[in-house]
């Protein structure tokens, strides 16, 4: 199996006395999905923003393959005045799987000429999952993406990003144990202040 995410010993504390994580290892390999779930100020996002590299460990290694992130509030994705496929063409120069994800994801293709606020909240997210897979990413970052969306479009949503599992590994940041249960191989639960696997 292809690994794609290896942590090994992480130690992090945004002040030195505390330590969010310590000790923590964890590895995903394509075609995995593991969930992180915990309670607000456990360190769920601090992990993803520690993979991203926008945060330095204290302690230990993190390795990742080509990664993109799906958030929780599509709005927040996407500049206000743009269309959605210019931001699109931003980040994503080869568009050619474009119409297989359109059609993958059930997005008309009408839609990406629209500014964000023009989208419902199922087709905004829809969106970002069409930019996400566009950039081929090995592995896939989900922070709570169906928090703003009802239960059935919710559960949707993420029947859409199982779909693609075979190509790239997720690792999911949710408070929806049951969604967890649902959708992962391996859940992890992190208490706050005191996090090793």
């Amino acid at each position: 199996m292809q690994r794609i995410l290896n942590i090994q010993n992480l130690d992090f504390g945004y002040v030195s006395d505390k330590l969010i994580y310590k000790d923590f290892s964890l590895t995903l390999n394509v075609g995995e999905i593991i969930s992180i779930v915990g309670p607000s100020g456990s360190g769920k996002s601090t992990l993803f923003e520690l993979i991203t590299n926008n945060l330095k460990p204290l302690h230990g290694t993190i390795e990742a393959s080509k990664m993109s992130s799906i958030y929780q509030d599509p709005y927040t994705s996407f500049h206000p005045t743009f269309t959605i496929i210019n931001q699109i063409k931003d980040i994503v120069p080869n568009l050619n799987q474009l119409d297989f994800f359109l059609e993958k994801l059930s997005l008309d293709k009408s839609l990406l000429n629209k500014k964000p606020h023009e989208l419902s909240g199922g087709q905004l997210q829809r969106s970002s999952i069409l930019r996400s897979l566009l950039m081929s990413p090995k592995l896939l970052l989900v922070d709570e993406p169906t928090s703003a969306l009802d239960n059935i479009i919710a559960r949707d949503v993420m029947k859409l990003l199982l779909n693609f599992l075979p190509d790239y590994g997720i690792l999911l940041i949710t408070h929806d144990v049951h969604l967890a249960t649902w959708c992962s191989d391996r859940i992890i639960h992190l208490n706050e202040g005191n996090n090793n696997e």
